[in-house]
């Protein structure tokens, strides 16, 4: 049987690395054991993440999008309803980091295909990713490398590699931008047949020999020939390289960061753990499954609860999966559909982050109208008795006995929602606020029909709470 403290360490790591799941799933999880999981999370090998057949048969639009809001329907059913969910999370890293925006791109079929080479690729060499990252259409259109040329070289992709994927501003300088940019001319996209009358096509990546600049070039403190895969290669060989990655990882996983252009001149929150990360992705070869399984078996993301408030993504997601809304009956899968732009009235909207540098976290989250807006849809879902995951909540809480002791039964549903704790200020308002209409039983119809709306009434509480804002 598992400890309050199993279950904690537990609902933790399967918030961080995923979004959160279901209280039966965190009992399972915690009888496995904590090491066993989080392999468990890394292997995406075993069955396929996601049945598409449902969504595709009432949204079928949603394959091929063809407006934003069904590119990100069709990756918030993804979020929902996948069997990886580490895979997922770890796609939405790379999406923040590798920020491509659906504003300029205007294709939101290439922004999947992007989240799906994320999806393909995240859990492998990061030194291949950027490869597959150079190469992949969304980026080139957006970062202007189709208009990068051997004549007149476009450094717009050179910048970024340098300054917001790889090693960040410090590390280099203005000739190691120009040289970047000439050693990735050519790396373009082809042709692709015109949208109308047939609908959206895929870019597909091309290489133009007559278009490449073969010249020497000084890139970093090395001379040759270059071309676009060995400045990555030089970029990944490069400590500074290993640090910023570190401290991506750390910013998103574990603690919030100072926004990333004040990192040249603000040390890390943990300086230790962030040189744990980046020796293990230095002598890992780049692999990015052995540095996330040295990140979640650390001491230092064991210790990090309710130090990182939870991303408006992480917020929609992890309460639909809680409250089992949406889940998949038939005539709720057009409702993603209509509830897919919450996560941009709270400050998120995926697919199109507002700039390269994505979206600022921690309490760059928050404002007075974002924090109206999270409240309030998670008040909604968890309020509502008639969900999936609510039900299973109240018949949990039927199988103890009577609380004559109502403080125990807000204690229950701290446990149930997170688990939570709370700061003495906020629990006693909780408590005191549950004590006054008196004892909970279930004796009678009437007195059920109580339970149920007293737990919505206390999860909605609760979910108002700083701390429910902290994942």
């Amino acid at each position: 049987m598992p400890t309050t403290e199993d279950i904690t360490l537990m609902s933790h790591l399967l918030r961080r690395a995923g979004f959160g799941a279901s209280r039966a799933e965190i009992e399972s999880k915690a009888d496995n054991g904590y090491e066993s999981t989080v392999e468990e999370l890394l292997n995406t090998d075993s069955e396929a993440a996601v049945d598409e057949s449902m969504l595709y048969r009432y949204l079928p639009m949603t394959e091929v999008a063809f407006s934003q809001v069904q590119g990100v329907t069709h990756w918030l059913y993804y979020m929902i309803h996948t069997n990886h969910p580490l895979q997922e999370k770890l796609a939405l890293f790379y999406h923040h980091l590798f920020a491509t925006g659906d504003a300029k791109v205007d294709a939101p079929n290439h922004m999947l295909q992007q989240i799906q080479m994320f999806r393909d690729h995240g859990m492998g060499s990061y030194r291949d990713l950027l490869v597959e990252l150079a190469k992949d259409p969304a980026m080139i259109f957006w970062l202007d490398n189709n208009l990068n040329h051997k004549q007149s070289p476009n450094e717009n992709w050179g910048r970024e590699l340098l300054e917001l994927f790889s090693m960040g501003v410090g590390n280099y300088t203005e000739d190691d931008v120009k040289n970047c940019a000439r050693a990735f001319t050519g790396w373009t996209i082809s042709p692709k047949i015109p949208t109308n009358p047939y609908g959206r096509f895929y870019w597909d990546f091309e290489f133009k020999p007559e278009d490449h600049d073969y010249s020497e070039k000084t890139f970093l403190g090395h001379n040759g020939k270059f071309n676009g895969d060995d400045i990555i290669d030089i970029i990944i060989d490069h400590p500074a390289c290993h640090r910023f990655i570190a401290r991506h990882l750390y910013n998103f996983f574990v603690a919030d960061e100072p926004p990333v252009p004040l990192w040249p001149t603000n040390p890390p929150r943990d300086p230790e753990a962030i040189e744990i990360i980046a020796n293990e992705f230095s002598s890992s070869g780049y692999d990015m499954k052995s540095v996330l399984r040295t990140l979640f078996n650390s001491d230092f993301f064991k210790e990090s609860l309710y130090l990182k408030i939870k991303s408006p993504i992480e917020m929609f997601v992890g309460t639909i999966r809680f409250t089992r809304d949406l889940e998949g009956a038939h005539p709720d899968i057009p409702l993603i559909e209509d509830v897919a732009k919450q996560p941009g009235y709270m400050g998120q909207t995926i697919l199109d982050p507002p700039s390269v540098e994505g979206w600022h976290t921690g309490t760059g989250w928050i404002n007075s109208g974002t924090l109206a807006k999270r409240i309030n849809f998670v008040v909604d879902r968890v309020s509502n008795t008639k969900l999936p995951g609510i039900q299973e909540v109240i018949e949990r809480i039927k199988s103890k006995n009577a609380y004559e002791n109502t403080d125990k039964f807000v204690e229950e549903c701290l446990d149930l929602i997170g688990p939570i704790q709370l700061k003495d200020a906020s629990l006693l308002e909780i408590k005191n606020h549950v004590r006054e209409e008196g004892s909970i039983r279930w004796d009678s119809e009437q007195e059920l029909a109580d339970l149920s709306r007293r737990v919505g009434e206390t999860f909605a509480l609760i979910a108002s709470t700083k701390e429910y804002q902290f994942g």
